[in-house]
């Protein structure tokens, strides 16, 4: 084999790791999906805590991306990468070995910070192998791009084949001997950066993850402590100063976490919004739908998982197969327009579910339409916001783009969250009662997804025929080994 022979294999073999990766670390936000009620039972959660489950690691992973996007840049992305994983494997066996609530959250949120040194310097390296090839990288952007959201949805079958054959801890455990390969393939396959000089803002770091915690917290208490509570807005207020507080030391320093002029950039903060609103409607979707098949519908874990599985298929087709070829032809724009439109399309036909309902009628057309729709948005969104940063600043815009997705993740959850409560959902063992609540949460994600939309279509201006923005070819040039 020659050389190059040789340097091409080694690249395909560094964006499956790559892959890999991001899959894995959306797959931990799902993968725990179906071992919920099992949790529950063991740890002593309440009905309303249980989101913590998912919070915590949500929050610990949007609030610290910055953070992890920041050392990619400034440490060298492949050892940010590698540190990511041994983070990680320590928060999957703190997690899986957790004998109380405490412990188990604790666990999560240092998973969440693992995955949040892993997803920037992830697509850093990617943009690292294929930036200087337009073709190699449309090809790396969908493969990348069909790895986030086939994880969480994968991530809810493999959940259920775990749950039901083996025990919940081992949907943590599972994460122990892949991280151990990706540490074994990393020096191997990853090219490397030298590291640079800068300094580390980590009271921004911390103002940021506080913020986003405290706002989350908020938005999940305050349908019991209720809405007009001094409670629920006293929490709002802090939330909404420590992000305030954020903006403002990022402002003010002269290295800061997120350069704010950064979002100056054509489309980069529609972009984002745009990935932060796919997060809010498509996360809360498959909570309450694994809800729905096991509390309403009376599945066990497994078939539970089976399920949506049909869901994970398309999204891996339309990722890889249609979305690459739809966005040369048609551009970044429409597609994220059309995208976050058939979701919200899908999200309003799910909303129609019964307290008698059956899998063929009430699941399998609703979720396919919202699979089709997020495979639409998500590449071209993702793509146009990693495209505006200067290449010393990849980390950075790989650091945002996940924050929003994470955030909107979070926060659309705990919002519709409380709206399920409101509506019922809270009442176990009451079907009727449990299908409102949760088709009012499916209405509310498909509400978020239309405005969207709506949002894209005013503020997106991508060329038409525009498979990857021109600025990416030019910022990372070849030999990067």
């Amino acid at each position: 084999m020659t050389t190059q022979a040789r340097q091409t294999t080694r690249k395909w073999l560094a964006l499956a790791v790559i892959a890999a990766a991001q899959f894995m670390v959306i797959m931990d936000t799902s993968i725990i999906g179906i071992a919920l009620p099992k949790m529950q039972a063991e740890l002593g959660f309440s009905q309303e805590n249980l989101t913590w489950v998912f919070n915590a690691y949500v929050v610990a992973f949007g609030g610290l991306l910055l953070l992890g996007g920041r050392l990619s840049d400034l440490l060298g992305a492949r050892r940010v990468f590698a540190a990511g994983w041994v983070v990680l494997l320590a928060g999957s066996a703190i997690a899986g070995a957790a004998g109380n609530v405490g412990v188990e959250l604790a666990g999560r949120a240092i998973q969440g910070g693992g995955a949040a040194l892993i997803a920037p310097s992830a697509l850093t390296l990617l943009m690292m192998l294929f930036g200087s090839a337009p073709q190699e990288l449309t090809k790396a952007l969908a493969v990348y791009g069909a790895a986030a959201p086939a994880g969480g949805t994968a991530g809810v079958f493999l959940g259920g084949v775990i749950t039901e054959y083996m025990s919940w801890p081992w949907v943590f455990y599972i994460n122990i001997p892949i991280a151990a390969l990706a540490l074994i393939a990393v020096p191997a396959l990853m090219p490397s950066a030298p590291a640079r000089s800068g300094s580390v803002d980590l009271l921004g770091a911390a103002t940021v993850t506080a913020g986003l915690a405290a706002a989350v917290y908020g938005i999940v208490r305050a349908p019991e402590v209720g809405w007009a509570s001094g409670q629920t807005w006293a929490v709002l207020a802090a939330a909404g100063a420590l992000l305030a507080g954020f903006v403002y030391l990022q402002s003010r320093r002269s290295e800061p976490l997120m350069r704010l002029s950064i979002f100056r950039a054509p489309n980069l903060a529609a972009a984002n919004i745009a990935q932060l609103l796919l997060g809010a409607a498509w996360v809360p979707m498959w909570f309450f739908l694994n809800l729905y098949l096991q509390q309403v519908l009376g599945y066990s874990a497994f078939p539970s998982g089976a399920a949506l599985l049909p869901m994970t298929t398309l999204i891996m087709l339309g990722m890889v197969v249609i979305a690459p070829r739809a966005m040369q032809r048609f551009g970044a724009g429409p597609m994220i327009v059309t995208g976050l439109l058939v979701l919200g399309i899908g999200l309003g036909i799910m909303s129609l579910v019964r307290p008698t309902g059956n899998f063929w009628i009430d699941v399998l057309p609703a979720s396919l339409v919202a699979a089709g729709g997020m495979s639409l948005a998500f590449i071209p969104s993702l793509g146009t916001a990693i495209s505006a940063a200067r290449p010393e600043e990849g980390g950075l815009a790989s650091g945002i783009v996940n924050v929003s997705y994470q955030v909107g993740s979070a926060v659309g959850l705990a919002a519709m969250t409380a709206v399920a409560t409101a509506f019922g959902a809270d009442e176990i063992g009451d079907p009727p009662a449990l299908t409102s609540g949760f088709s009012a949460a499916f209405l509310g994600a498909g509400v978020i997804a239309l405005a969207g939309a709506g949002i894209a279509a005013v503020t997106m201006r991508t060329r038409a025929r525009e498979s990857v923005p021109e600025t990416v070819l030019t910022k990372y040039p070849r030999g990067v080994w």
